[in-house]
């Protein structure tokens, strides 16, 4: 029996990720149709991002899978009418994508690099930073992006700190788990990388108490998700230079609005949500692995809990 793959995406997704996809469904030597447009009950996996205009998955009564294309998938885990498996991406190149400018970033704060980029001012001004063994850097969230980038960074020499919902063990990592765990993880660090997903136990993890127990001069990365950052508390505790900057890859509302207080602000830097981007040759070969599976009858990969939402 043909296997028929409904691509639910943007135009452009499309665009992209075709001849990717059609590469490796080829490869694996079964029927198939890949196509944008099926009469719901004939389709039997669905390429899903979130931007698509599929919201109601009722009607897929045929449907095995929802693959997703992004990594996030906080606005399709609470749909009440996905009741089918629902995957999320992880992939190579997003977990490389997101260590590399993860590490970029903490680096160029480390290293006080803005001092020379920004300041071409004739005046010589020597700046020897710490070295990297002497700094501690927490990273909240030990999944998939979260754990690589610790690894990474614990590869440099930085002190290595990560919290996770639930107890892990990385080598090389202290590793803390709930309430207490986090203020553990948090208290004296100097820099801190956000990469938990977006429900409602983590909004705001990053709040005025939170952002206290950080060393005075820390640095804030966050290229995780908007709402787990109090942005007032934020911007408090960069007035008061608890927080010396604060590197944010995702907001609340995006795009970032043009009156929003971190587009002045002279701590700030806004990058627009490019720290892992789905990349269609990375992306592709996952998808497909997981419709071979289906059709295997072996488990799916990387499928989300419903009730955790991640």
């Amino acid at each position: 029996m043909t296997i028929n793959i409904l691509f639910s995406a943007s135009s452009e997704g499309w665009e992209k990720y075709q001849i990717p996809l059609q590469t490796h469904l080829d490869r694996l030597g079964l029927p198939y149709r890949l196509a944008t447009e099926f009469d719901p009950e004939q389709v039997d996996y669905i390429i899903y991002a979130p931007n698509a205009d599929v919201s109601d998955f009722r009607p897929f009564t045929r449907c095995k899978a929802v693959l997703n294309l992004w990594a996030g998938v906080e606005d399709i885990a609470p749909n009440e009418t996905l009741t089918i498996p629902l995957a999320r991406m992880v992939d190579h190149g997003l977990t490389h994508g997101m260590t590399e400018w993860v590490v970029g970033h903490v680096l160029r704060h480390h290293l006080g690099m803005d001092r020379h980029t920004m300041g071409q001012t004739g005046v010589w001004t020597p700046h020897i930073p710490p070295l990297a063994q002497e700094r501690l850097v927490t990273v909240l969230g030990l999944g998939e992006l979260g754990e690589h980038c610790a690894r990474s960074l614990a590869a440099l020499g930085f002190q290595m700190r990560g919290w996770s919902r639930r107890a892990k063990e990385v080598e090389n990592i202290a590793c803390f788990a709930g309430k207490d765990g986090l203020r553990t993880a948090l208290t004296g660090a100097d820099f801190v990388v956000l990469l938990l997903p977006d429900t409602a136990n983590t909004e705001n993890t990053l709040n005025r108490e939170t952002l206290a127990l950080l060393n005075r001069g820390a640095f804030v990365i966050n290229p995780g998700r908007g709402p787990l950052i109090d942005d007032d508390a934020l911007l408090e505790a960069l007035d008061s230079g608890q927080i010396a900057h604060a590197t944010l890859d995702v907001f609340r509302t995006e795009p970032l609005p043009k009156d929003h207080p971190y587009w002045a602000h002279d701590k700030v830097t806004v990058t627009p949500h490019i720290a892992a981007a789905t990349r269609p040759e990375c992306a592709a070969p996952v998808i497909v692995e997981n419709i071979r599976r289906g059709e295997a009858g072996e488990p799916f990969l990387h499928l989300v809990d419903r009730q955790s939402g991640y």
